[in-house]
């Protein structure tokens, strides 16, 4: 049987690592389609679950990696047909079933998303489930009223994967884009991603009143913790934040005012669990009017061997961008 190479998860003694090995067909999870895949990405998920900073997978060993793009090989799904490009994002991808850093992956039928027309494989993972993530937050504030030119759009975490995304996705959209971000060497990369302001986080005067001064028309939050609940404090009347992201803290600090006197809404965004008419409809329009017009700047190619290093630079918080991991170099 043909083998291909493949990023396994292991838990030895508790000692969660993992490391590039070959594999084959037949020691994949179950599903309804094989594919071969081209490239997939990596997640801040990605990072917590391969070095077991975070309990996020639910066996071991696993093939790790939430995102894939690729071809389909074989399917006993009526749906899908060889030859057939595909991606597949959220789900159990990665979690529970093998994931997309390997050659192969084998999936059900119904995680299975019709590559947009518009998109490479390879663009489709320059997106990945971050970029979907930044998507779906930007419909899930349209559908909340927000338009352009009601007002200045805060992105947090500008830098990283969400919010390079929701940068750029936003601002081809035509919205006044504030980027938000620690990294004071990122200013001239997020202009470039079409951001209108880029505001230090240290300079940020977070107060502790229940309202603050009204300044967003909407939001994409990516840190959740202190500076979700200051957005929230500082939303305009009728407008929203959607939360997307935990990487400054699972906490909030908020009272009922926002919501009763201004009006504001806060945004749940979940990208795993999101009902396939809205994914197909997020991803169409990350390939048209939603497609950042610096997309290749947030790329950086990297080797399974390379997911490592990726991880590290995540969890650190140094990460610029997106990684897209090749799986045919």
């Amino acid at each position: 049987m043909q083998s291909f190479r493949a990023f396994r998860i292991s838990s030895d003694g508790g000692r969660i690592h993992g490391e590039a090995v070959s594999a084959t067909l037949d020691e994949l999870s179950a599903g309804d389609v094989v594919i071969r895949a081209a490239y997939s990405s990596v997640n801040y998920k990605d990072a917590l679950a391969a070095t077991g900073a975070g309990k996020i997978l639910k066996k071991f060993p696993l093939i790790g990696g939430i995102d894939v793009s690729g071809t389909v090989m074989s399917s006993q799904d009526p749906r899908f047909h060889e030859g057939d490009a595909v991606l597949v994002t959220g789900y159990d991808l990665g979690v529970g079933n093998d994931g997309g850093f390997a050659g192969m992956v084998r999936v059900p039928g119904d995680w299975v998303v019709p590559l947009p027309a518009g998109l490479s494989l390879r663009d489709a993972m320059v997106f990945g489930t971050a970029g979907f993530t930044a998507g779906l937050g930007v419909v899930r504030l349209e559908q909340n009223g927000l338009r352009p030119g009601a007002g200045p759009v805060a992105v947090t975490g500008a830098t990283g994967g969400v919010g390079s995304i929701a940068v750029g996705a936003l601002a081809r959209l035509g919205y006044e884009v504030t980027a938000i971000t620690g990294k004071d060497d990122a200013h001239d990369y997020l202009r470039a991603l079409g951001a209108a302001h880029v505001q230090p986080r240290g300079a940020l005067e977070l107060g502790t009143r229940p309202l603050e001064k009204a300044i967003w028309a909407g939001a994409v939050d990516a840190a959740g913790g202190d500076l979700l609940s200051w957005l929230v404090r500082t939303a305009a009347p009728w407008g929203a934040v959607a939360s997307t992201g935990l990487t400054g803290g699972t906490n909030l600090t908020l009272t009922v005012m926002p919501f009763i006197l201004r009006g504001v809404s806060l945004i749940g965004v979940d990208s795993v669990t999101c009902p396939m008419d809205v994914r197909r409809d997020t991803w169409r329009r990350l390939a048209t009017d939603m497609r950042p017009a610096a997309l290749d700047r947030v790329a950086h190619d990297i080797t399974l061997d390379e997911l490592p290093s990726a991880f590290d630079t995540l969890l650190k918080g140094q990460a610029r961008g997106r990684f897209v991991v090749n799986l045919i170099a």
